[in-house]
């Protein structure tokens, strides 16, 4: 029997080269026409905007054995990140081993062993029975939408249904909500919108995409600091580089910097010095046409963009594996770990042995994470060892899936995960 792998997005190509590469043989499952997952904007499911790029460099983002053209910009655009992954898939062969325009609709565990995969495609519905299945249908396509007391008289929209900032022209725009989406949109809406307001309930740190005209994330020391001397390190120079962000209106961060996905934004900074757009503080309530915040002031707008972030969405999963946690649910993840190391990461555990999530972690601390049980070749030519053993086929042609504490983490957020040499 094959293993099934669902989406044909950064962690499917990932999860199918892999497969690949140790001779398994695989069948790919993938909603949209091509791969590309989320960074297709024609995708169905995408929820990229016409300005979208990486907010890591493409040298920390991309596969080992497949590095990006010397002609793709450092931080490349989703249409450059999608035809890299177009490039990829044609290079290894990958897009014959996927049925496009296919939603897997149900996974179940076999009487006999294996999983019986149920599919709506083009030619109907489908149910085919695999060794394994590989979920990597992403994270970042269902909506998490706030509930929010009183009603608003005009247009309220989430960022996954936005595009492109000319739907601001004219209007008085407020963002809930100042992470990196809601940041980029906030610098979006500025040259199109009357005014823009930024609601923010915590603080953060700011980090610039360049220093010393170079990504900022390729700057290794060559030798690594204890965690919290770099903590002390860094924090103070990102206050040299971007500024004290409270002067601008936000509050103090309540969390030492990597021990939270930073901002990976300077030009918000800029333009809240500019007075383009201003901070307010959390929402409390909405009012007709106003917004009434939590410090007791309001604000009148005619659209309000919830940048809130989205919720883990699994729909294959049997439904007493849907608690996250729970008995076939994601594994417990750390509560805490110290910035700067790498560490494998349980990402799935599940009830059968071989039914994984694919890409569904992101990275914490510097943002370099290790596959577990793969060996490869990082910035500045030093060579690290994953903790886990390297898979290979058994005797009877199986994976041996890892095993809990052994799965593999993403080795930038919100980046791909990297195939090993």
């Amino acid at each position: 029997m094959s293993y099934a792998v669902v989406g044909a997005g950064p962690s499917g190509l990932a999860a199918a080269r892999n497969l690949q590469r140790l001779g398994l043989p695989w069948q790919g499952y993938e909603l949209a026409p091509g791969v590309g997952g989320l960074w297709d904007i024609d995708a169905p499911r995408s929820t990229v905007y016409e300005s979208a790029h990486l907010i890591s460099s493409k040298t920390t983002t991309q596969f080992t054995e497949f590095p990006m053209a010397d002609s793709v910009a450092d931080y490349p655009s989703h249409r450059e990140l999608a035809a890299y992954f177009r490039a990829f898939a044609d290079r290894f062969d990958l897009r014959s081993g996927f049925l496009f325009g296919t939603e897997v609709t149900r996974v179940e565990p076999a009487p006999t062993g294996g999983y019986d995969v149920t599919a709506v495609g083009p030619d109907g519905e489908r149910t085919e029975r695999h060794d394994g299945v590989l979920i990597a249908n992403g994270t970042l396509s269902e909506a998490n939408v706030p509930v929010i007391d009183g009603e608003f008289a005009r247009e309220v929209m989430h960022t996954s249904a936005y595009k492109s900032a000319t739907v601001f022209a004219g209007k008085r725009v407020l963002i809930v909500g100042s992470g990196n989406s809601g940041c980029d949109i906030a610098v979006d809406a500025v040259h199109h919108a009357a005014a823009v307001d930024l609601s923010v309930r915590r603080g953060y740190h700011f980090v610039p995409k360049y220093v010393l005209g170079r990504p900022a994330d390729t700057l290794r020391p060559g030798r690594r600091l204890p965690a919290r001397l770099r903590q002390a390190v860094d924090g103070r120079l990102l206050k040299l580089l971007t500024g004290d962000p409270v002067r601008f209106g936000f509050p103090e961060p309540d969390h030492r910097i990597y021990e939270s996905h930073p901002i990976v934004n300077s030009l918000v900074l800029h333009h809240l010095g500019h007075g383009d757009l201003a901070v307010r503080a959390d929402v409390e309530r909405f009012d007709g046409h106003d917004v009434v915040f939590r410090d007791g002031t309001r604000g009148t707008y005619d659209v309000v963009v919830l940048a809130t972030g989205y919720r883990l969405h699994y729909p294959v999963r049997r439904p007493r594996a849907a608690a996250l946690g729970g008995a076939g649910g994601p594994g417990p993840v750390p509560q805490r770990r110290e910035p700067g190391r790498a560490r494998p990461v349980r990402a799935w555990h599940g009830r059968g042995p071989r039914h994984r999530l694919a890409g569904a972690v992101r990275a914490v601390g510097d943002g370099r994470g290790i596959p577990a049980g793969a060996d490869r070749e990082p910035e500045g030519g030093r060579r690290v060892r994953g903790t886990g053993p390297r898979s290979a086929p058994r005797s009877d042609g199986r994976l041996p899936l890892p095993g809990p504490g052994a799965h593999g983490v993403l080795r930038q957020q919100g980046c791909v995960s990297p195939g090993s040499p």
